[in-house]
Order: structure tokens, then sequence, then C-alpha cells
């Protein structure tokens, strides 16, 4: 088949979840409302970790980091599928759909990192709290931050070079809803089987071995809070730790099916509803889940709004 990728007008047709919905409009509505909960919900989280003194401990700063990543990458989606929606047609340019796979592997594969560093966290602050602060100190979790974007970046400049280098055949039309390696190596004029068993690797990579460290270390932390002898604490552990395991499961399975399973389990349909997950629907919960059932973000809301117990009575 004739190759185009390399004529002038070399632009992808994204066949994604709006053009296969019988509701595009609802889709799309769903898409906005979601991308502004995600803004608002995790830009709010950011404002009360950055001015909240009590909140100037290693696990918010951590979770601040994962809220600025759920920004990142539910903007590089949410906007562009609306700005397609109003003009009628979703297109994207050969060097745009590379930038955009780029940014969704640099992203997300930063985000499963971290998920492991912060089940390393709550691992040191349950069973070391007299040395939590030594371990986790403000060295360590700039350098658990740091190696988390520049691991992620190494793998997705790699995969997307190497992805995008293939020449393509006269179709344009990619069955997603954005750019990822596995939607667009079926539109690739060559033999890709070796190279989607690296790009399996990587998602055992960048997927298992990180959610293989969350389960460890969750064990070990939920072994020791079995044993606190205060009721209180365990309560508050528990809260803490289910909280963390709901985010972990959210963004860690749609991601795995993406990745690692191969490709006879997916369809179109399916690929479409998992990439919506992580980068969409998980954003949006992620400082739900973490806020609502956590005292210390609603006492530093309260605060901030000026119903805290600091607030001056009227």
């Amino acid at each position: 088949m004739e190759c185009w990728n390399t004529t002038l007008d070399n632009s992808f047709f994204l066949i994604g979840i709006l053009q296969d919905s019988k509701y595009p409009g609802l889709v799309c509505a769903t898409i906005t409302f979601l991308y502004l909960v995600a803004m608002n919900s995790n830009g709010l989280l950011l404002l009360l970790i950055a001015v909240d003194k009590r909140l100037h401990v290693p696990m918010y700063f951590l979770l601040s980091q994962l809220s600025l990543m759920d920004l990142l990458i539910t903007t590089v989606i949410s906007p562009k599928t609306f700005v397609d929606y109003m003009h009628g047609e979703s297109t994207i340019s050969f060097s745009g759909c590379g930038f955009q796979m780029f940014l969704i592997l640099l992203i997300g594969g930063a985000e499963d990192i971290l998920l492991a560093f912060m089940s390393y966290d709550r691992y040191v602050a349950i069973q070391h709290p007299l040395n939590y602060m030594v371990f986790m100190r403000p060295k360590v979790c700039w350098s658990m931050v740091a190696t988390s974007w520049l691991l992620a970046s190494m793998n997705a400049l790699v995969h997307t070079i190497y992805t995008m280098h293939y020449s393509f055949c006269r179709t344009r039309e990619i069955n997603h809803l954005l750019c990822e390696i596995p939607p667009l190596l079926k539109l690739a004029c060559a033999d890709t089987t070796k190279y989607q068993f690296l790009v399996y690797t990587m998602g055992v990579t960048f997927l298992l071995i990180p959610l293989s460290a969350i389960l460890v270390s969750y064990t070990l932390v939920l072994t020791a809070v079995f044993h606190m002898p205060s009721t209180q604490g365990r309560k508050k552990a528990l809260l803490t730790c289910s909280s963390h395991l709901t985010v972990v499961g959210l963004y860690y399975g749609p991601a795995v099916f993406m990745y690692v399973l191969p490709s006879a389990y997916h369809s179109p349909q399916q690929d479409n509803i998992f990439s919506l997950f992580y980068t969409n629907i998980t954003p949006a919960l992620n400082p739900l889940i973490y806020s609502l059932r956590n005292k210390d973000v609603v006492g530093a809301l309260k605060k901030l709004l000026g119903k805290g117990p600091s607030a001056p009575k009227l």
C-alpha cells in the first residue's frame, strides 16, 4: 500500500469515542465536565497544600506532584477533544501526533513511578514513624519526583521516535481517542511484531514492576496497621491507605489493559474507554478520593474558606 507520511498533507484522523457514539454532543459534554472537575479539584488541592503549613509534609508533597501530573495529562486530551467537536472534525498532524504520544507516555510513565514512591512513603510512615522525617527528608522527596520524570522522559522519547519512524499506509484513520502506540502501529506498513514485544516489555517495566512494589508495600503496611494498639490510629492509617489503593486501581487497571495485554484482547471501543479512564476520569476522581476522606485536607479547605477553628467568630 502507498505510504503517505512523507507528503505535505500528512494528517491523521482520530476516529475515537466521539465518532463512534450515537450522542457525540453528550460524550463531549461529559469529557468537558470531567476536565473542569479535574482542573478545579486538582488546582484547589495544589493551592491547599501550598498555603497550609500543616500539609507541608512528604505525603502531601508527593500528592501535590500527583495532582500536577493529573492536570497535565487531562489537558493534553480534553481541550483538543472539545475543539475537534466544535469544528466538526478530528484531525491531528504527523508531528502533533508524535508530540501528543510523547506527552502521554511522559506524564503517564511519571505517574506510574510516583505512585510506587507514594506507597513507599506510606510504608515508612507506618513502619518507621519515629524516623519518618529522616527517611523522607526533602532531598529524598525531590529525588523521587526527579527520578519519576527522568525515567519516564527517557522511555517516552525512545518509544515516540521509534514509533513515528515507521512508514504508514494510505489509511489515515486512527481508531482511537488519541495518538497512542498500540492503535498507531496498526497503520504501519512494516512488520511491527518485534517492536510490539518491546512495547510489551515497556508495559511490564513501567506498570507491573511499580504495581508489584505497591502491592508488597501495602501488604507490609496493612500487616503493621492491624497490629496497632490504637483504634483511632488504625482507622486513620486504613483510610489513607485505602484512598491510595483506590487511586492505584483506577489508574493501573486501564493502563495494564492498554500496554500489557496482547492486542488480540483489544477492540477499538474498549481501548477508547480505557484511555478515557486514565486521561479524564481518574484525574477528576483522584483529588476527590483523597480530599473527601482526609480530615487534614478538609480542615485546610475550611481554614481557607474562613470556617476553620482559627477563623474569627462573628
